[in-house]
């Protein structure tokens, strides 16, 4: 019996927590959907349960489609995390509830749950009460209890999580065991990535909402198809190049293998798995092309194997994704594993420096960056579709034209004859149109795709509200346009000594990396007279700053200011060095509502004539995280 759903979403307070997912699970495999907490599993689970009611889609049990059927009819068998059994139950009763409810004689309920619990390894414990067993046990019974009235699928929802790890394994080979012996499609939700290699036919990693991928474990480990899977399954060492027909290139290094073959030139993003590094203490004994020498800077045992956190002193054009460098530095991280062998033949220690060469890599399709656009007849929209596409060309990035609002004849020409002019200009330029008003319009569009900045046309404070509406529909940055102006040359980025801070510098740092562009850092201590430690602690974020921005091409110098912060921001801006003015937005609350009350919205009051990013933070204050 299989599983399928279709273009399934369910929203909690307008927010999707399950997001157009689609999915089959065939007869008799066993699915594992892996991914953080709230990423949207439980939700899955709840929905095909008939727990909860999907908002739109379909979903199917055997064939059957069962989106309007209550629980009870959907033939469903369903673990929980906290085993939920009857506490004023013996064992037996547990198992026989849902046959006794359906009024099955008690000579065929007494046989089925006799099989059960040889099945599950209970022989003679039918008697007891749950409080009488260990947790494995108990967990044993409420599999038991959901496999009684023979389901054609079986949920479980993280049914190991409260055990301990030897009894988790155990546990793991029964469940797999009996799940092949009855041949049930089945669906195992976990945030425990060891757990779904050795339970799954296949995995799905979820995130946000969104199915992102699927396939084999070994698909999964050894050629994901996404940057988020590819550092979300185990560990990863990611680094950004090109694909070309003899190899691939990773700044001045070239391994001549690729994965795929590529008939012409392309960014790619290159992975190679911990057990594809390779270590020697000279580069002729190296067994793969050669990376480098590097200082280890880790040593940790991991029983069968040992880790390894190797520093490399940075390489020109080589830029990592992952393992994520800390903010300032310039070096490369790489993470390495050894067989207790090959560590008893070349031993290393913390501080010492070893030749690093890698055997294979993986190519994935770089994502680029992705544009949306506010498009309406008229010249504020004009200006913000102009720097859009201008900027859209240069960073090679796809653009989406959302037109809004009314869908009439003059705006359906107005969309497509953009289009038109656009087309060529950015590595793809899509059509939306929405009869809905702009922040709507923009939620309805990000839940679909989300993408990484949005440009607007702005023209004064009246602007800010809508502003603020766009930026909780997402985690988008949002890029606004007061007029005609060419792409910036020369940005001023305002930061605080802070981790939202650094976010402002590596989004811009990304962006302006494809326009040639300059940066100016600038940080405003708000005292008239302040502490030399506080002058040093900013100048200290500044620097790091520039050094995280050399990474990505970019130039900038530092700018400390003394003072009012508004003032300071716009005595600096109004010098006429700069043609892109950054900002961050404040920290949204708990419901991901963001308000500009305070610095932002007084200098966009100002009146300003050249574009302004706003930069989004991930952050939640720390009083509602």
């Amino acid at each position: 019996m299989s599983i399928t759903l279709e273009n399934v979403s369910k929203r909690y307070h307008g927010h999707p927590v399950v997001n157009n997912v689609s999915l089959e699970v065939k007869d008799g495999e066993f699915f594992v959907l892996l991914g953080s907490s709230g990423s949207g599993k439980t939700t899955i689970l709840s929905l095909i349960a008939g727990l909860n009611v999907a908002d739109s889609g379909v979903i199917r049990i055997a064939g059957r489609d069962v989106s309007a059927l209550p629980a009870q009819q959907r033939r469903v068998g369903y673990v929980f995390q906290n085993y939920a059994l009857f506490q004023n139950m013996s064992v037996a009763d547990n198992i026989e509830f849902g046959l006794s409810v359906h009024r099955v004689p008690r000579a065929d309920r007494q046989h089925r749950r006799d099989e059960l619990l040889e099945m599950v390894g209970l022989v003679g414990l039918g008697g007891r009460m749950p409080r009488q067993l260990s947790g494995g046990e108990q967990q044993r019974v409420a599999l038991a209890r959901a496999l009684a009235q023979k389901p054609d699928v079986l949920l479980l929802d993280e049914p190991l999580s409260a055990l301990d790890a030897k009894i988790r394994t155990e546990l793991r080979r029964t469940l797999r065991a009996i799940q092949r012996r009855l041949g049930i499609a089945t669906i195992f939700v976990t945030h425990d990535q060891e757990e779904a290699f050795d339970l799954a036919d296949r995995i799905g990693v979820m995130s946000y909402g969104r199915l992102v991928e699927t396939g084999t474990p070994e698909q999964l480990y050894q050629r994901p198809e996404t940057e988020f899977v590819a550092t979300f399954l185990g560990t990863a060492n990611l680094m950004v190049g090109r694909a070309t027909p003899g190899g691939v290139q990773v700044g001045p290094l070239r391994f001549p293998f690729s994965s795929p073959q590529v008939a012409e030139e392309r960014r790619v993003q290159v992975l190679f798995r911990p057990e594809d590094v390779v270590l020697a203490p000279t580069p002729e004994q190296l067994e793969g092309p050669r990376l480098g020498a590097a200082e280890v800077e880790e040593v940790s045992f991991a029983g069968s194997f040992q880790k390894l956190r190797l520093h490399l002193n940075a390489i020109s054009g080589i830029r990592c994704i992952a393992p994520p460098v800390p903010f300032g530095s310039r070096s490369i991280l790489i993470d390495a594993t050894r067989s207790p062998d090959q560590a008893q033949q070349f031993p290393l220690e913390v501080g010492q420096w070893t030749w690093v060469g890698v055997r294979q890599v993986h190519t994935l399709a770089h994502p680029g960056l992705q544009f949306l656009v506010a498009a309406q007849p008229g010249d504020p929209h004009q200006a913000a579709i102009d720097l859009g596409g201008s900027i859209a060309r240069l960073a090679h990035a796809r653009l989406l034209l959302l037109g809004y609002g009314p869908n009439s004849p003059q705006q359906k020409d107005f969309l497509q004859e953009t289009r038109k002019k656009l087309t060529g200009m950015a590595a793809s330029v899509e059509v939306n149109q929405v009869e809905l008003p702009l922040s709507r319009a923009v939620a309805w569009a990000v839940e679909k795709q989300p993408c990484d900045m949005i440009v607007l046309p702005f023209q004064s404070a009246n602007d800010i509200e809508p502003l603020e509406k766009v930026l909780a529909a997402g985690e988008h940055h949002v890029l606004l346009a007061p007029g005609p102006c060419p792409p910036p040359g020369r940005v001023l980025v305002c930061v605080t000594g802070s981790e939202p801070g650094k976010e402002d510098i590596l989004f811009t740092s990304r962006l302006i990396r494809h326009l040639s562009a300059q940066a100016t850092l600038l940080t405003v201590l708000p005292e008239a007279h302040p502490a030399q430690h506080a002058v040093r602690k900013a100048e200290a974020f500044l620097n790091n700053g520039v050094h995280s921005m050399a990474v990505f091409g970019v130039q900038a110098d530092t700018v400390v200011r003394q003072g009012v912060v508004q003032d300071e921001i716009l005595a600096e801006w109004n010098s006429g060095l700069y043609d892109m003015l950054v900002l961050g937005t404040p920290l949204s609350d708990h419901e991901g509502e963001v308000s500009l009350d305070g610095v932002v919205q007084q200098v966009l009051s100002a009146g300003l004539d050249r574009p302004v990013l706003i930069v989004h933070s991930r952050y939640l204050p720390s009083w509602a995280a």
